[in-house]
């Protein structure tokens, strides 16, 4: 049990965060500096282009926040535009499978959540590293912790 992260540990896309966050100050201050330079344009004009702009940004932004967060009493995935808390017992099984964009996790009631916290897309190696890692603390944690059968 040694091999097993220390808690809390957050699991993110550190190098898709990267590009995203990037791409979008970028994307952002192109905008800007277009709308300033253009001599015709009005006020009103140029805010829609600098609104334009941060609101590309504030997209890229969504994206980039992903993340998925494990502690003592269980795990909270940030998704894009959802969070959800987890007790380590609902976790029934963590899995990425060659070809899946993320970590899926099979959960007790039936169900599987996407964590996209954990996506193989640039960093392959390091997703799955931590699907792993992942993986070993749910069954850990899951071990210590056993519900009671139901039904």
């Amino acid at each position: 049990m040694s091999d097993l992260p220390a808690l809390p540990v957050t699991f993110r896309p550190r190098h898709t965060r990267v590009v995203l966050l990037s791409a979008g100050a970028a994307i952002f201050a192109v905008i800007t500096t277009v709308a300033f330079l253009l001599e015709p344009l009005s006020p009103g004009e140029r805010l829609s282009f600098v609104l334009t702009g941060a609101i590309l940004f504030a997209v890229l932004a969504l994206l980039a926040r992903v993340k998925v967060v494990a502690d003592e009493s269980g795990v909270t995935v940030v998704n894009i535009v959802s969070r959800r808390r987890l007790d380590w017992a609902e976790i029934v099984q963590v899995n990425l499978r060659p070809g899946d964009p993320w970590v899926f996790l099979n959960l007790s009631d039936g169900t599987s959540l996407p964590a996209l916290g954990i996506q193989p897309g640039i960093a392959r190696q390091h997703a799955i590293a931590d699907a792993r890692a992942l993986r070993a603390l749910a069954d850990a944690r899951c071990a210590r912790d056993p519900e009671p059968p139901r039904g």
